[in-house]
């Protein structure tokens, strides 16, 4: 987030996780911290950490790096389930409506739990009281990736390109209602123009089809495209957070292609329902936030493009309030709609 000299944050487009992380103090836990403390050493059995989208995606490989190490140093398994559907709400209420015993989690993201409840009806979950915040994993920068013979190498010229050909530009995303999707509008209204949006059954698709060109570019996680662009068979021409990606230090931000304050930086965690133990809560926690600070997962996650997030679950909390309040107002100016 960029600052005025006064050292105050400037007005951004969207300031997502730095806006959150500066109300952490104002928002109470959220922790619920009903039920008896466990009657028998926690965990003792396979825990189910359910990831609302296809595999593949930023969230499958985050829970897969993050599960192995914990099966690691548990000795009990942490199985992932794929569970997309619904631009993720079909995982959410399988883990809403689980027993709170702390052997079912969530994978959950910006996507799941601050821009759905603005965007689906009749939702049979609260995305602050149906679930308890266990720790957050990583914050991921998107990418501006383009089909590689585009002939467009920054933010500047695809706007141009799209001004210069109305309704031509098509950009894919992982659904309606998503971040990638949201993206999209939210470039189109700082640059005055108009993408077309082509949503898909997950990022997969719309990484595939940027590929052979059935669409020109995609807004995607760092960890879903690394691959294409090391192959240079996709080409990022910008990032979406308010600094420069350490993965890819070539690529400006959005910001600093011509859009100040465009700041959007998704974050990744991990929750289960409503009225977990507090024992177990605070072991889960410390837990992650130790691998967190490990060499490790520091340098499995920078391979992916992803920078760890450490937080308690009261901050946790607090960067959800935050943001499901930021994206009802970005659903509101984009007039996205999930249908």
């Amino acid at each position: 987030m960029q600052r005025r000299r006064d050292g105050m944050p400037s007005r951004a487009v969207a300031c997502g996780l730095p806006c959150a992380l500066a109300v952490l103090a104002m928002v109470p836990a959220g922790v619920q911290a009903q039920g008896a403390a466990q009657p028998q050493a926690w965990p003792a059995r396979a825990i189910r950490l359910v990831v609302p989208q296809t595999p593949g995606g930023a969230s499958d490989a985050l829970a897969r790096i993050i599960g192995q190490q914990l099966a690691d140093g548990w000795g009990q398994q942490v199985l992932v389930d794929n569970r997309p559907g619904a631009g993720g709400n079909i995982g959410n209420d399988l883990v809403a409506k689980a027993t709170p015993d702390g052997y079912t989690w969530l994978l959950g993201f910006v996507g799941t739990h601050a821009i759905n409840p603005s965007l689906y009806k009749g939702l049979t979950w609260d995305p602050q009281k149906s679930f308890t915040p266990l720790a957050t994993l990583a914050s991921v920068p998107f990418v501006v990736a383009v089909h590689a013979p585009l002939p467009v190498r920054n933010i500047g010229e695809l706007v141009a390109l799209a001004r210069a050909k109305p309704g031509e530009v098509r950009f894919g995303s992982a659904g309606n209602g998503t971040v990638n999707h949201l993206l999209g509008p939210m470039l189109g209204s700082a640059g005055k123009v108009q993408f077309t949006h082509i949503p898909y059954k997950g990022a997969a698709g719309a990484i595939t089809d940027t590929l052979s060109g059935q669409v020109q570019f995609t807004f995607t996680s760092m960890p879903s495209v690394i691959g294409h662009l090391k192959a240079g068979s996709l080409r990022a021409i910008a990032v979406t957070s308010g600094r420069r990606a350490a993965l890819l230090k070539d690529v400006p931000t959005i910001a600093e292609s011509g859009f100040p304050g465009f700041d959007v930086t998704p974050w990744f965690g991990i929750l289960g329902p409503a009225g977990m133990p507090l024992p177990v809560v605070t072991r889960i926690n410390a837990d992650i936030n130790r691998l967190l600070a490990s060499r490790e997962i520091v340098e499995r996650f920078a391979a992916q493009g992803a920078e760890p997030l450490v937080t308690t679950p009261a901050q946790f909390g607090a960067i959800i309030a935050a943001d499901v309040s930021l994206w009802s107002r970005i659903v509101r100016e984009t007039g996205a709609t999930v249908d």
